[in-house]
């Protein structure tokens, strides 16, 4: 307190470890129950002698400063009356001494209570300003909530993928809002009721058991559980709390439950999304819960997305694996970007179009992450307006009389198509009777010469040969060396579906016999009743012995 600095201004030293001796005056001893702030326990101080330098004896201020009733002179008093000569001088020193010491006290007192007056005028200030700041802080984290909330409404609109027809384009918000789905809106809000009977709940997370994380992000946390009476487990998108956003926003708006809101509009985004795009190639959503498990009041910002559990796409054993898988995942992305070129929103692109966005379900390619797709038109005056920019490669499209850039989102979803996928798996190990038709379409999509009609009737094209078995019309003669044999020594081959042998696709034995010629080991071959996903006549076949099995 500021007591405890008076103090040391008034006594050099107030740790001092030993008494100062005075030029006269008198001990002074004296307690009190209460320590000045700043005193640590009990401490000597010494003080100039207020006494007439003809009375001066030593003294000392000891312990805790009292307050000027509490002084205490007793020991003076014993010592006074041991001394026979000038009693009268010594107790006139011992009153002077004492007035004197009462009125330092009480100079004290004084000063310590208007500074304390100021300290607490100070600290009644200070959270006004820290009130101004944290409300400041407020208004614009709101202001967000608010644009998250904008970007959502227009998914809400029945009418959002047409041109102008209901009338929304150029109505305010508050005008639109009479078209949403509300009831879709207060489940993503409220959320812990469920949409469709079928659908999961929070109820449905309240036994749950953690299996592990399958992936994190800088928004969001993916992790694979079981949930009871479930035989197949599922998986949680949950914001991701150690996140950068999340961490970004604590530190900007120093409000972590309003942090966490502002973050799961991403996750609310997604499911408005997955409800309005639902396809065979877009991951399915099972069920949503705002709130704890149990549906928990108070905690409307946590939002937990139930989806459907798949595998991540992993593009380096993908490219190990034989050409008929590759060109599955191939034609289920084709597809999707065929349906998300004419959605019930619009045509949609999307923006962070990388593998690690999608999984695979039983063999079939899925989108699982959409907070970033955008059913946005660009707008335009000019062609100018309208180039797509690629790390290597920049397109020009044309620029609409309505003033938007024609197939913008579809040409961008058909180049990463290309970069990202076809580049890497088409063309390599293609069948012979394939070749060329795989080329044109690299060459299209390379290129954005072709729409996505045009690319997946491309695709649909090859799947009706290959699974019919007519790209082997002009295969060459192959004579048939033998059926396998007990004895024979497997060998492994590239690419095969078995890392113990060699064990390939194939449509007839007509093209198992002319894949055993190709390889020099191959010596017989054995079909099997096996079968892929594009159920060939003879599916798969396996070649024995030095013999691959096709």
């Amino acid at each position: 307190m500021t007591a405890a600095v008076k103090s040391a201004t008034l006594c050099d030293n107030a740790r001092s470890s030993s008494p100062a001796k005075l030029s006269g005056g008198c001990k002074v001893t004296s307690r009190q129950d209460t320590p000045l702030e700043g005193v640590p326990g009990e401490v000597e101080t010494r003080s100039r002698s207020f006494l007439p330098a003809e009375s001066q004896e030593s003294f000392h201020l000891r312990g805790r400063l009292p307050p000027p009733a509490a002084v205490r002179l007793g020991s003076c008093s014993r010592a006074i009356r041991g001394k026979m000569p000038g009693m009268g001088n010594s107790l006139r020193a011992a009153a002077l001494l004492a007035f004197v010491v009462l009125s330092v006290l009480v100079t004290l007192l004084i000063s310590s209570v208007q500074q304390f007056g100021a300290r607490i005028s100070h600290f009644s200030t200070a959270p006004s300003g820290d009130d101004e700041e944290l409300a400041s802080l407020r208004e614009e984290l709101i202001h967000q909530l608010n644009e998250r909330r904008k970007e959502i409404i227009p998914l809400l609109s029945p009418g959002v993928g047409d041109d102008d027809e209901n009338g929304l384009l150029g109505e305010s918000f508050s005008q639109r809002d009479s078209t949403l789905d509300y009831s879709l809106w207060n489940e993503i809000t409220v959320g812990s009721r469920k949409a469709h009977l079928d659908e999961m709940g929070c109820d449905s997370l309240a036994d749950m058991q953690a299996v592990e994380i399958l992936g994190s992000g800088y928004t969001k946390l993916v992790v694979k559980v079981n949930l009871a009476g479930e035989s197949e487990p599922v998986a949680l998108k949950l914001v991701n709390e150690q996140g950068i956003d999340m961490g970004k926003c604590v530190e900007d708006f120093k409000d972590p439950r309003g942090c966490r809101e502002l973050v799961s509009f991403k996750l609310r985004k997604e499911m408005v999304l997955l409800q309005r795009l639902q396809h065979p190639n877009v991951i399915k959503l099972k069920g949503h819960c705002a709130g704890g498990p149990g549906g928990r009041e108070g905690e409307a910002e946590r939002v937990t997305v139930i989806l459907e559990q798949g595998s991540p796409l992993q593009m380096i054993q993908l490219l190990q694996s034989p050409w008929e898988d590759r060109f599955r995942v191939c034609l289920d992305l084709v597809r999707l970007l065929h349906f998300l070129s004419q959605s019930p929103l619009g045509s949609v692109a999307l923006l962070d179009f990388q593998p690690r966005q999608f999984v695979t379900v039983s063999g079939s390619l899925k989108l699982t992450d959409l907070d970033d797709a955008s059913a946005e038109e660009t707008t335009c005056h000019t062609d100018a307006d309208c180039t797509l920019q690629f790390p290597h490669r920049n397109f020009t499209l044309p620029c609409s009389a309505r003033g938007v850039c024609e197939w913008l989102n579809e040409k961008r979803n058909i180049y990463n198509a290309y970069r990202y996928f076809f580049t890497y798996l088409l063309p390599h190990q293609a069948p012979p009777g394939l070749t060329h038709l795989v080329d044109r379409i690299m060459n299209a999509t390379g290129e954005l010469k072709a729409d996505i009609n045009q690319t997946l009737e491309a695709f649909e094209h090859i799947l009706h040969l290959y699974k019919s078995g007519l790209h082997l019309e002009n295969l060459p003669p192959s004579i048939i060396r033998g059926m396998g044999t007990s004895g024979n020594v497997e060998y492994r081959c590239w690419p095969s579906y078995s890392q113990q042998g060699c064990v390939l696709s194939v449509h007839s034995a007509r093209e198992a016999a002319y894949i055993c010629n190709s390889h020099s080991q191959c010596n017989s071959f054995t079909l099997t009743g096996q079968k892929t996903w594009t159920v060939p006549q003879l599916p798969l076949s396996s070649r024995h012995g030095k013999s691959p099995v096709v």
